[in-house]
């Protein structure tokens, strides 16, 4: 099994409070990232898996919506997890802060 209690504990351990407090905000980011690592791999070798796509895609966005959770409370901890797990999230938004106008291609 690829996700036993110790790796749990190491992931909640890094990117939570404490190893064994694994309902905070980071820790469960964290775990679906790693959770999404590794169903894509599967999918990748498995392309007709529609059970395992379906499973991808939900925490996906399980994942972006505690991650907008994350964003809209502790902005600083937000970014700082974008980067230790190699998340982009890419917007318009950013982009448009800077310029004066904005095109957005359709």
């Amino acid at each position: 099994m690829y996700l036993t209690k110790e790796v749990k504990a190491e992931i909640f351990a890094k990117h939570g409070q404490s190893a064994t407090n694994t309902g905070s905000t980071e820790g469960q980011i964290a775990l679906f990232t790693f959770r999404i690592n590794h169903l894509t791999g599967h999918l990748k070798a498995n392309r007709h898996d529609y059970n395992t796509e379906r499973s991808l895609v939900k925490l996906v966005g399980k994942r972006r919506s505690l991650l907008d959770y994350l964003k809209k409370k502790e902005i600083h901890n937000y970014r700082v997890l974008l980067k230790e797990l190699y998340i982009r999230k890419e917007s318009n938004e950013s982009s448009c802060q800077l310029a004066s106008f904005c095109f957005i291609e359709i």
